[in-house]
């Protein structure tokens, strides 16, 4: 049941004292950081490796120019840290959605460094394990939307665009994959 935060009473909510705003600034300044804290890490293999083996590896056709990644992650990664943000103030993030939102993060974490750094030393596998990392993070967005879309609808709203790219980003993975 959706804890009530706006001072409404609607049928099925319950009263729930908004925090401060004080305290939801900290909080929303929290969840921004955490989320580009990720996105930083996450760049690293990147980073090192995308003028590496990748840049000499057979991409997709549909592979877009490097500058729209960049583009693209920093907002997903502001929208990740809103949607966090969201859930938190209505009450929620605890249980299941609290878990669902640390294994997008670190799965987020973990796919580039499967994909970008381990093929150097694994080769093919590791663009297959970067697959699977990035399959289960769909999944896991999925249910992290399922569960955040009732507390907040912009919380679930904001992951769609994530989960999109993720998608997306999967069938880059899969190409490469068969390919490389």
């Amino acid at each position: 049941m959706p804890a009530n935060t706006d001072g409404q009473s609607t049928p099925g909510t319950s009263w729930r004292r908004v925090p401060s705003t004080g305290r939801q600034v900290a909080a929303l300044v929290g969840f921004l950081a955490l989320s580009y804290a990720v996105c930083i890490l996450a760049s690293i293999p990147i980073i090192l490796h995308s003028n590496g083996w990748f840049a000499s590896s057979t991409q997709a056709p549909w592979m877009p120019a490097g500058w729209m990644f960049r583009t693209v992650w920093i907002g997903l990664y502001a929208c990740i840290g809103l949607s966090g943000w969201l859930v938190w103030r209505g009450g929620a993030l605890a249980g299941r959605v609290l878990g669902y939102y640390g294994l997008q993060l670190v799965l987020n974490l973990a796919w580039p460094l499967m994909f970008f750094a381990m093929f150097p030393m694994l080769g093919s596998a590791a663009l297959w394990l970067a697959f699977a990392i990035i399959c289960a993070l769909a999944c896991v967005l999925v249910l992290l939307i399922l569960e955040a879309g009732p507390v907040h609808n912009w919380a679930g709203l904001l992951v769609l665009p994530y989960f999109s790219w993720v998608v997306f980003s999967a069938s880059l993975n899969l190409y490469s994959a068969l390919h490389n």
